[in-house]
């Protein structure tokens, strides 16, 4: 009978993917996070010391948090239960509470409760949590690819401590590799399977921190070779075709790299803006989406210092709808160099910003009389227009000292040009106009000239 059950378990385990086989049983197989679990880390201490806590796995896929949330439970001979927040919902959490609750009264034994995707629960499923945690029923562990700040409700993150999870690095995964192939019972070991140094390190590469991308890879290239056989690069071609690197549109990754990208443009940096928007159309980003980025940052980084700048995005949003994929790909690389190495400044963001906090902080105010149009004999009976002053009747086309504000802001100096490219010019321009308000009569309007006007608008 016990024969027939060990069968049973071999069998059960021949058919699970090579990435649940080689799921580590021990901490000390557990490959990865040494910023957490290594020697006088955190989380190992408060393993060694057995004070186990609520707490939140926070990174990208395959960086092993199912698999540390078993073996912690492990550690500290607590029962693990599992939930998906795909497929789970408060009758889930309830029936795990409750064998929670009797298991701790009847056998004393704690349990962990591991919840995955943790961030797809709504505030009230997540708040179902909250008394079990707190009187100690559960030992929480939710895990997530999101940022909890966004994604879960204050009163949880307050019960729970948030690890950050990072991808394995190529050595890493490396190890993780090695240990499939030489592992006899639940690896690759029967099958010695050879595969050199350049081999490993391009399915490494291409797993992209992904520990289970890289068993997976793995396995599908053992499948296509006899036991004894070599995994060479006609093999990994096969296998690699149409792995793209990690991208998650609308998640963290998504955010992370369009920011590096807008971070690049406006610290001058052409090499890297094109690295990172070549990162993101490699991950599958929509080239029409970056296409608007660039216009947004032509305006709020770039402005007046080069106008082109705007003009040129325009038309790369433009040439990439026309073009579509993969030409239009290089007039955005084409805009994004130009945007880098454009001079810089932020003088219209600002300004705009300004006026926005005045407009929200100020009452309404009226529009000045002289500067209202009067297309009708009663508007021009109340005024409307009076003493307007056409500047193209003044000298050098500018009414020196009018005013075009509500008399209450009227001395505002929103714009402020930066000192770099066009706006030098800009701003000497403006210096001289002010100049000339100031030397300009005391009284708001000069006499000649009204004459002139014509009534023209």
């Amino acid at each position: 009978m016990q024969a027939d059950l060990n069968e049973l378990e071999d069998t059960s385990l021949a058919s699970q993917p090579l990435a649940a086989r080689m799921r580590p049983r021990t901490l000390e197989e557990y490959i990865g996070q040494s910023h957490i679990m290594g020697a006088g880390k955190p989380l190992r201490q408060a393993l060694e010391r057995g004070a186990l806590h609520s707490m939140i796995f926070w990174g990208p896929p395959g960086t092993g948090k199912t698999t540390l949330a078993r073996l912690i439970a492990q550690r500290a001979d607590a029962a693990f239960e599992s939930l998906s927040a795909v497929l789970s919902g408060v009758k889930d959490i309830r029936a795990a509470v409750d064998r929670a609750r009797v298991r701790r009264q009847q056998h004393g034994r704690a349990t962990l409760l591991f919840v995955d995707e943790v961030h797809r629960f709504n505030k009230s499923q997540q708040d179902a949590f909250l008394p079990h945690i707190e009187d100690g029923t559960l030992i929480f562990v939710g895990a997530t690819t999101e940022n909890p700040s966004f994604e879960l409700n204050n009163a949880l993150l307050s019960r729970a401590r948030t690890y950050v999870l990072k991808s394995l690095s190529d050595e890493e995964l490396l190890q993780v590799l090695a240990a499939a192939l030489a592992d006899a019972d639940r690896g690759l070991g029967r099958r010695a399977l050879q595969l050199d140094e350049a081999a490993m390190s391009r399915l490494a590469a291409t797993a992209d921190g992904d520990a289970r991308r890289a068993l997976n890879l793995l396995e599908i290239a053992s499948d296509l070779v006899e036991d004894g056989g070599t995994v060479d690069d006609s093999i990994l071609d096969q296998v690699l075709q149409g792995f793209s690197r990690r991208f998650d549109k609308g998640g963290d990754v998504f955010y992370e790299q369009i920011s590096a990208l807008h971070k690049a443009v406006r610290g001058s940096s052409p090499d890297a803006a094109l690295y990172w928007m070549v990162r993101m159309l490699d991950g599958g980003c929509d080239p029409v989406y970056v296409a608007r980025r660039l216009v947004r940052m032509a305006s709020e980084d770039i402005g007046n210092a080069d106008p082109r700048a705007l003009q040129l995005a325009m038309n790369a949003w433009d040439a990439q709808t026309r073009l579509g994929s993969p030409e239009g790909e290089l007039v955005l690389a084409q805009a994004v160099i130009y945007l880098a190495a454009a001079p810089k400044s932020n003088a219209v963001y600002m300004a705009f910003n300004d006026v926005q906090a005045d407009i929200a902080a100020q009452p309404s105010y009226e529009v000045p009389e002289h500067l209202r149009n009067a297309p009708t004999r009663l508007m021009k009976d109340m005024q409307y227009g009076a003493e307007y002053r056409y500047a193209h009747d003044e000298p050098g086309s500018y009414a020196a000292g009018e005013n075009y504000f509500p008399e209450p802001l009227k001395d505002r100096q929103y714009y402020q040009p930066g000192s770099n490219g066009l706006e030098l010019k800009i701003a000497e321009k403006l210096a001289h106009l002010r100049t000339l308000d100031a030397a300009s009569p005391t009284q708001r309007y000069a006499k000649q000239g009204r004459a002139s006007s014509g009534g023209r608008k």
